[in-house]
């Protein structure tokens, strides 16, 4: 049995906030921002909008996209470092408004890389036989979080939400391999007090290496060359990070998925994200394969090799 993708989708709050926006708020420059990081906007979600009715309706546009009901979903994975509240779960929130009664439901925390840790805990659920269909989110409103008065993270971040559901897939498709590390030594340099805190030139350091690694390492675990890969999707931080993996897998520009210019980093929402875009766009079609890969607080990474497709 192998585990993959049978519907997707996302949700991005409508206010989209620009670099001219922020050259108003802060000491910043649209010049600034673009050449260090690639991003030209990034959406905001409103005071009355937190992070559960995002991953619900990302939820919601993945459940459609599957044609299943929510009443056949048997687990919900939300990755999300910022919950409405500790408890109850931003899994267990979405779970009451979809209707989805049979399901077990828990967060994961895992930062940027949470999306890929949750692909991989739900890949095991499926091929053990103990659930049919894995609802998984990677949904964040970082805007809670941020400090807009702090120019080396504000300028970063966006809030929104992506969806997908996993289910059983054709023997040659799904996820082929993955790759899941941590390195509580690195935390230090990228937490939580009560705004984000970050070192950004240790993290992109780390960044680099990591996302660079764990590419190559996952093509080789699914037995795949870099000439076998059609689209890497990276997680979407940075212009410079995302550049340095293509460069790693030996990729042309064509082959990266890039939306950090209109979204910023959405954390755990990235890939998803990314994912519906190069769909939308016709960029993915079955039996492609793609590389996703992420890196976050804590410190974390994952990576995930996947043929697409049912």
């Amino acid at each position: 049995m192998n585990a993959g993708v049978i519907g997707i989708g996302r949700y991005l709050p409508e206010k989209v906030v620009t670099n001219a926006d922020l050259e108003k708020m802060m000491d910043t420059s649209d010049e600034w921002i673009r050449t260090r990081t690639g991003i030209e906007e990034r959406r905001i979600a409103e005071d009355g909008m937190d992070t559960s009715e995002m991953a619900y309706r990302a939820a919601q546009n993945a459940i459609a996209n599957a044609g299943i009901t929510a009443e056949e979903i048997g687990l919900i994975l939300v990755a999300t470092v910022t919950p409405d509240t500790p408890f109850p779960s931003v899994s267990c929130m979405i779970q009451e408004k979809l209707g989805a009664m049979n399901a077990a439901a828990m967060d994961i925390s895992a930062a940027c890389a949470g999306f890929m840790y949750g692909m991989v805990t739900a890949k095991h659920f499926i091929e053990g036989g103990a659930y049919k269909y894995v609802l998984v989110v990677g949904v964040e409103k970082l805007s809670k979080i941020t400090d807009w008065d702090d120019r080396g993270t504000a300028v970063l971040f966006g809030d929104g939400a992506g969806a997908v559901i996993m289910g059983q897939v054709s023997d040659h498709r799904g996820i082929l391999a993955f790759e899941l590390g941590a390195d509580g030594t690195g935390g230090k340099h990228l937490y939580q007090d009560e705004y984000i805190i970050m070192n950004g030139r240790e993290v992109f350091k780390f960044a680099v290496r990591q996302m660079g690694e764990s590419s190559v390492n996952v093509l080789e675990k699914a037995g795949l060359t870099k000439q076998d890969v059609d689209m890497l999707i990276p997680h979407q931080a940075n212009i410079r990070i995302m550049e340095a993996s293509r460069q790693r897998l030996d990729l042309p520009l064509e082959k990266m998925s890039k939306t950090v210019h209109k979204y910023g980093n959405t954390s755990a929402a990235s890939i998803p994200i990314s994912i519906v875009e190069e769909l939308e766009a016709g960029r993915i079609k079955d039996d492609d394969v793609l590389v996703m890969v992420g890196f976050g607080g804590g410190l974390t990474w994952g990576a995930i090799a996947l043929r697409w497709g049912k």
